[in-house]
């Protein structure tokens, strides 16, 4: 079965062999224009996410499990009672990218039409909103140009803020594919951090953050001195002088110091501009989460404009959306500035919207934004919010305050797929949501293509889909009429319908070529990029191409970009902390921390700093480290990266407390955000670090899930058959262990040293329960070996001792994984290329590594570059 990978927003086409109960082979779709057959990790792995553990199968009502019926009953009165009480200002939804198009319709058409405030947003807010308030403003529509063609056809390409290498593998491998089969394109990335994706560019520009916008503009200034703009663009264009006269302002050297580049980085990067007619610009969050997100986009929508470098094959500002269906979700009006199908808040529109819906009581201006949404709630102004597959607690700014509110709100539900989550723990009422494999229907990824994801897995326990379940409590409000769809292809052709409802080409989203589909249809319905009407019935894959934009005028606007506000820092908080993904992991791992295979490249949460910087803070590579804000700390594994700039930190964004026990990374984070998206500012926050002090560390090994207690520090990641535990405290290892678990009853194997130095295996009916290894510093481990003890014990005394030691009595240790999609671990890469293997094919020649998805070729690269070094 083809259905659609549920991770981020490249949209990657999938087919499904289901082998049984919670089982499915997944390999790429070669047919889907996507990805054409490519996967990167994660999407190879997801039919080993279908597994049943930890979901939640059955609704919950203060705790207690009840029948889904009594839990929709206790959602509806709750909304009602608010509603009749505070009003429908006092009612909020928090969605997700996660949720299908049709669940979203639902959601947004129950909220602003029927209940009647537009209090709806969603994590989208914290990822794609800038880039929707710089398309609309330049181009009248939130309207991606581009189709992932270009990336075949551009002459430039430049990845602003993107480590695309890693969080879009499948758009990074269609770039390199291209690179190397057109050796003169050129690649640029633009990025404080010395990412992955520098492996392949012909320039880095390590620019301070925040400062894109600078960059941009006096690139834009330089062009228009050198004869590089576009003549025939400038009748199609508002705002081409006082935009020009402004960029005047950036000259080289300004450009230069403001950036914390040197001259000769900033000219070559002009220089080279000039000279490629076809330029393509991928952005992420580097640009967006940003207090000038808006007008980052600007920045680079500006460039573009002028140079005439959009609408045409190999050009375009190209924004790499997040999440699967963030796109889908702005098409469906589901954050809170924006009506469905790209409708605005204007009196027309809001009529135009009540009159389609024929809705009793139609929001008539925007609601409250994700931030402003949780303040909202925790200052009482919101007494009931309806969280859907999404985890605030550890995703949003300032977490500890948002989990307070929570805490404090007289009625939360959360529907989700997952019985526990850092957010579901506030939930009054629980509602158990289908998971990829179970539910049906439509995602759009970031080139506006519209595809479907499909059900071949049957539900779990009272899992049901959002829209049924928001439809469900939407006809106990009394709403029936409106709600009562039987299938969620009716749900699709409806918001069809709305998209080209007295449209008139007025509005750039128009898929009303796809209202009259039938469910047959529909359930058949390949790939299409929007818009899809009577213009084109088969969709299209460019825009702009006229240099007709969606404004009023049909011209574009340019706006001058704000000069850049650096983030201060001081002698308290004197690092600027960055935050972002690491290659195999998703969001707040619910679904990717199920896999083993995917929490071996990164099995920790981390800080990554210069290794001079480690230096003067007094941090050791592979020690503990406290990271500190004016919000909040953490505690973390340090790792030592020369890639980094002198006085800034990485801190990964997806450990959470069902992870670790203090390392989610948004409890640093300052709630501000830009003042035209609202989109919050998650990468430039002032942070100082210091040693983490303990007595001891070690790895607690053990079958179930039981959270340590009495610790400075742990971090959980699960194998096979058993979850370890990386821990750290004070006092004495022996005595924590005593405390933590009770050991009588086993079969025990002990051996201890001097200090800390302390090991310890419990056994029980020839089977390992539990495994301890502790020390003064974190004692050297085979992890490998020790996992495959709890899958398959050693039935001899020889095999047992050197699971007491940690490690097998012949061999080496793989080391940390490195490829992931082959298991191949780095101490195993290194011997090959001491036993002659110089080059990536070599490697995947006898080892198999980088053969596969792609995405480990630039750690290889890297290791072949180093002083070999193999551990004995």
């Amino acid at each position: 079965m083809n259905s659609t990978c549920p991770y981020c927003g490249v949209g990657c086409g999938v087919c499904v062999t289901p082998q049984g109960n919670h089982q499915a082979t997944v390999i790429g779709d070669a047919h889907h224009p996507a990805n054409a057959g490519r996967l990167c990790v994660k999407g190879a792995a997801l039919g080993e996410t279908l597994t049943p553990q930890g979901r939640l199968l059955t609704a919950q009502v203060n705790g207690q499990p009840v029948s889904l019926d009594a839990a929709l009953d206790a959602a509806a009165a709750g909304l009602r009672a608010v509603i009749d009480q505070y009003g429908p200002q006092a009612v909020a939804f928090y969605g997700s990218g996660q949720l299908l198009t049709e669940d979203y319709y639902v959601a947004n058409k129950l909220m602003k039409g029927y209940i009647g405030a537009a209090n709806i947003d969603t994590n989208s807010r914290l990822c794609m909103a800038s880039a929707v308030v710089g398309y609309k403003r330049a181009l009248g529509a939130d309207a991606v140009p581009c189709c992932y063609d270009d990336l075949e056809q551009a002459d430039l390409v430049l990845l602003v803020g993107s480590n695309a290498a890693w969080a879009h593998p499948v758009v990074w491998q269609r770039l390199m594919q291209a690179k190397q089969q057109r050796p003169a394109m050129r690649i640029v990335v633009i990025d404080p951090r010395r990412t992955a994706s520098c492996d392949q560019a012909d320039l880095h520009l390590p620019l301070r953050p925040g400062s894109d916008a600078a960059l941009l503009s006096g690139l834009l200034h330089w062009l228009a001195q050198h004869d590089g703009l576009d003549a025939s663009m400038l009748p199609h264009l508002n705002g081409v002088g006082e935009t020009l006269v402004a960029a005047a302002q950036w000259d080289v050297a300004r450009v230069a110091e403001t950036c914390d580049l040197t001259e000769q980085q900033v000219t070559h990067f002009f220089r080279l501009v000039s000279q490629h007619d076809r330029m393509l610009t991928l952005w992420c969050m580097g640009i967006n989460q940003s207090a000038t997100g808006s007008d980052n986009n600007q920045a680079i929508l500006n460039l573009h404009l002028l140079t005439g470098k959009i609408g045409r094959a190999g050009c375009g500002p190209f924004s790499l959306t997040g999440q699967p269906n963030a796109m889908g979700g702005r098409e469906v009006g589901g954050l809170a500035n924006q009506l469905a199908a790209h409708m605005s808040f204007t009196e027309a529109d809001c009529d135009r919207v009540q009159r389609f819906w024929r809705s009793p009581s139609m929001a008539r201006q925007p609601g409250l934004t994700a931030l402003d949404l949780f303040r909202a709630i925790a200052e009482g102004e919101v007494k009931a919010v309806w969280i859907m597959g999404t985890n605030p607690a550890v995703s949003m700014p300032e977490g500890n305050r948002v989990a307070q509110a929570l805490a404090a709100c007289p009625l939360v539900i959360v529907s989700d797929v997952m019985a526990q989550t850092d957010t579901s723990a506030f939930a009054d009422i629980l509602l158990p949501a289908q998971g990829w494999g179970e539910k049906n229907g439509t995602v759009t990824n970031s080139e506006r293509r519209i595809s479907r994801q499909r059900a071949f897995a049957a539900a779990p326990g009272d899992a049901r889909p959002d829209w049924w379940l928001l439809a469900q409590v939407a006809q106990r409000l009394g709403f029936r009429e409106g709600f009562n769809w039987q299938h969620p292809s009716e749900i699709f052709c409806e918001h069809a319908a709305l998209s080209g409802f007295e449209n008139d080409g007025q509005r750039a989203f128009d898929i009303s070529g796809l209202a009259p589909l039938s469910q047959a249809a529909w359930d058949a319905l390949r790939p299409v990029q929007w818009p899809v009407n009577a213009a084109h019935p088969q969709g299209c894959a460019r825009l702009f191409g006229d240099r007709r934009f969606f404004h009023e005028d049909g011209k574009a606007r340019l706006r001058v970009p704000a000069t850049p506000a650096l983030t201060p820092r001081d002698a308290a908080y004197p690092l600027l902390m960055n935050s972002g993904r690491v290659r195999d992991q998703w969001h707040t791992m619910t679904r990717t921390g199920l896999v083993p295979r995917l929490m071996q490249h990164c099995d920790e949460p981390f800080v990554a700093l210069h290794p001079a910087d480690a230096v003067q803070y007094g941090v050791t590579a592979g020690g503990l480290a406290r990271v500190q804000s004016v919000q909040g700390w953490i505690s973390v594994r340090v790792r030592g990266d020369s890639g980094m700039r002198r006085g800034e930190l990485f801190v990964p964004m997806h450990w959470n407390r069902q992870f670790s026990q203090q390392s989610h990374v948004d409890m640093l984070v300052a709630a501000r955000a830009c003042p035209f998206s609202g989109q919050p500012a998650l990468k430039q926050t002032p942070v100082r670090i210091l040693p983490l002090t303990v007595s001891w560390q070690g790895w607690l090994w053990q079958r179930g899930m039981t959270q340590p207690a009495g610790l400075r520090y742990w971090s959980r990641t699960p194998y096979p058959a058993a979850q370890r535990y990386a821990v750290a405290g004070e006092g004495v290892p022996q005595a924590w262990l005593a405390g933590q678990v009770d050991l009588s009853g086993y079969d025990l194997q002990v051996a201890s040293g001097s200090g800390c130095d302390y090991r310890l295996l419990a056994w029980r009916d020839g089977e390992l329960q539990l495994a301890f290894y502790a020390g003064s510093a974190l004692p050297s481990l085979d992890s490998a070996f020790v996992a495959a003890a709890f899958a398959d014990a050693p039935q001899d005394a020889a095999g047992r001792h050197s699971v007491l030691a940690g490690q097998a009595m012949q061999g080496s240790a793989a080391g940390r994984i490195i490829c992931s999609c082959m298991g191949v671990g780095e101490q195993t890469i290194l011997q090959a290329v001491a036993e002659g293997c110089r080059t990536t094919q070599a490697l995947g020649r006898k080892l198999k590594c980088g053969t596969q998805c792609g995405s480990c070729i630039p750690e290889l690269k890297q290791l072949l570059l180093s002083d070999v070094v193999v551990e004995e």
